[in-house]
């Protein structure tokens, strides 16, 4: 679903002004009844994304951590069954999982008089019942199961969702017989950045024709599937991470944000990037004879 920049701005702000929890999410949806339940889930997701960026820094200093450390043990002290770190996180407005990280790690620290390393900690909290003390481990798995947009447990989601989607598309060019070469392949081949698929001249049309395949007139040689919404920060970090290099290595292509983007942005179609929000059925395969050339 395609929004205009106005239609976007308003969503923002109303999340701007509520917790990023699941009744909020409901609230969202009363909100705007009119808009996809996916496109206003990925909004959700990405407009919170930012702002734990934006406070991300506050969070980490010693300070900081050191009261979050004390306030969990206080919590726990007094009654271990509550959401003592859950409770916690909503009340200084920070990602569960998150401060679920920095407690486990504090905790480490402590009892292994050293720093534990990156691979320990997220091996505990995709599997909490590895971490030494069976109260922190129940407060970890709290944290994961009730946290909206961090963690591994959404990290999960999010991957089979981005799978899904990248086999849809798969499965529709299959049925437009258009010959491709996926993202696995190319990489195989030694390319590092590729996109989800290049559009690939079949063997026996080489010799005697050129053939191209074009959405709405555009000429387009690779296709890149995104299982988000295209705002105007997530998208001009692909433009300059991804789409300006598959541009400049195999020319002009097609982006498919599934949940839908910012319309003003579709604004380098003359340049080479069209952006849909679902796979074009007016996709046609262009043959010109060499010999009219």
């Amino acid at each position: 679903m395609k929004l205009t920049k106005a239609q976007y701005d308003e969503i923002a702000q109303f999340l701007g002004h509520v917790q990023p929890t699941r009744q909020s999410l409901r609230k969202l949806k009363e909100k705007f009844p009119s808009q996809s339940q996916s496109t206003l889930l990925s909004i959700f997701s990405q407009e919170y994304q930012k702002q734990i960026k934006r406070t991300h820094a506050k969070h980490h200093t010693a300070e900081a951590i050191e009261t979050y450390y004390q306030r969990y043990l206080n919590g726990v002290m007094r009654n271990a069954a509550a959401p003592v770190l859950l409770e916690l996180a909503n009340e200084v407005d920070f990602a569960p999982s998150l401060m679920a990280r920095i407690v486990l790690e504090r905790f480490l620290q402590e009892k292994e008089q050293a720093i534990p390393s990156k691979t320990l900690i997220n091996s505990m909290l995709r599997d909490p019942s590895q971490i030494p003390d069976g109260v922190l481990a129940n407060q970890v798995y709290q944290c994961t199961v009730n946290d909206c947009c961090y963690g591994p447990l959404v990290d999960c989601i999010k991957h089979a969702i981005g799978h899904e989607h990248e086999v849809l598309l798969r499965e529709m060019l299959l049925e437009k017989n258009l010959s491709f070469i996926a993202e696995d392949q190319l990489r195989a081949k030694g390319y590092d950045k590729t996109p989800d698929f290049i559009l690939e001249v079949p063997v026996e049309f080489i010799l005697f024709s050129g053939v191209t395949v074009a959405v709405e007139g555009h000429i387009i040689h690779w296709i890149e599937s995104k299982a988000s919404f295209g705002d105007e920060s997530s998208h001009e970090a692909y433009l300059q991470d991804q789409f300006w290099s598959y541009w400049n290595r195999f020319g002009p292509g097609l982006v498919i944000y599934w949940y839908g983007f910012i319309e003003e942005l579709d604004c380098h179609r003359e340049r080479g990037i069209l952006l849909k929000d679902c796979f074009p059925t007016d996709i046609v395969t262009l043959r010109h004879s060499m010999a009219q050339r």
